[in-house]
């Protein structure tokens, strides 16, 4: 009798000359391994794929990274548009990678809510780190999701690390909605604020202020560096009105001029001593496992709601029951019970 032999799954990839080339799991994983960025790059382009081939193929992919990840100091980077981030992440990690390390940049784009379309213009906005072998830069578009990060951003940090990367910066849009969702993906928070902006008072009124774990004042050159100093001591005023961390870190303010290189080093000095400080008290690997249970738990989440409103039976019943509501016939809370009914949910 002949032996079975394992069935190798592929991904397809479109080229310039429009051939395609199959890769298969094992190919995958071994260059990623080996710290080949292009197939790093199609690996992650594999994940944020909505077919259902794909799907399963990087699953098979992140179930063999999941003990080699971890590996990594995982950094969120927000603020408003405009207040240097794209030239903050490139003079950071050109000092880390001037340090010996390896820095992966997700950043995200906000996708247009009529075109669905993005610029994914960040890796024009970083050319030094760009054409640094030490670097990987992946923008991605957040087709709409909250919190300014892509749907597989977690998916995406565990292949960089497994590529070797071991500091990760995770950018986000920055547009006024909740951060939530990125603080939950890393270690450390990072808060930017623009110094002459007029807006600290108003920022000190925002619930993100209380996830930072470091607040920088960027653009603090020339005439706005003694601005920057006032609103530094602003904001540190205002987070003795916040609880203490459960993590045993006191939240920090400094200010900083990425276009001049200033303050990049000192801010960096405050990442590592929150990263040893963390490491010693447990409160690190704390977080990562509730970010693993928080991963599966939304996992679930976003399986049910996508099931519920592909479901036929559920999109039939939906029109039906939503001429009723709009003719007032019936409330929104009854259509809503006999909805979640059709689908087995009891409400």
């Amino acid at each position: 009798m002949a032996d079975k032999k394992k069935k190798v799954r592929t991904f397809s990839s479109d080229h310039s000359k429009g051939q395609k080339r199959p890769l298969s799991d094992n190919q995958f994983i071994e260059g990623i391994k080996n710290g080949d960025q292009t197939i790093l790059a199609k690996a992650i382009t594999l994940i944020e794929s909505t077919k259902k081939q794909d799907e399963v193929l990087s699953d098979e992919i992140l179930n063999g990274f999941l003990k080699l990840s971890g590996n990594s100091i995982r950094i969120g980077i927000t603020g408003v548009p405009g207040v240097g981030k794209s030239t903050f992440i490139e003079k950071l990690g050109l000092l880390l990678i001037k340090k010996g390390r390896k820095v992966a940049v997700l950043t995200v784009d906000p996708s247009s809510t009529v075109s669905k379309g993005s610029i994914l213009g960040d890796k024009t906005r970083m050319p030094e780190l760009l054409k640094s072998d030490n670097a990987f830069i992946r923008p991605t578009p957040t087709n709409n999701n909250l919190g300014g990060v892509a749907h597989k951003t977690r998916e995406s940090i565990i292949l960089c690390e497994a590529a070797g990367f071991d500091v990760v910066l995770v950018e986000t849009v920055g547009v006024g909605q909740s951060e939530t969702a990125v603080h939950g993906m890393v270690d450390f928070f990072l808060l930017l604020k623009l110094a002459g902006a007029g807006d600290d008072l108003q920022g000190i009124k925002r619930g993100i202020i209380e996830l930072a774990d470091v607040i920088a004042i960027n653009k603090a050159d020339g005439a706005n560096l003694e601005i920057a100093k006032q609103e530094a001591s602003i904001f540190k005023r205002a987070l003795g009105l916040f609880p203490p961390k459960q993590n045993g870190w006191e939240p920090q303010v400094t200010y900083c001029s990425a276009l001049h290189d200033e303050g990049i080093q000192e801010l960096w000095s405050l990442i590592d001593e929150f990263n040893i400080k963390t490491k010693k008290n447990a409160t690190f690997h704390k977080k990562r496992e509730e970010q693993l249970q928080n991963w599966m738990l939304e996992i679930v989440e976003q399986t049910i709601k996508k099931n519920f409103y592909s479901n036929q039976k559920v999109k039939i019943l939906q029109d039906q029951l939503l001429e009723k509501v709009l003719s007032k016939t019936i409330s929104p809370k009854q259509a809503a019970d006999m909805l979640l009914s059709s689908f087995d949910i009891k409400p």
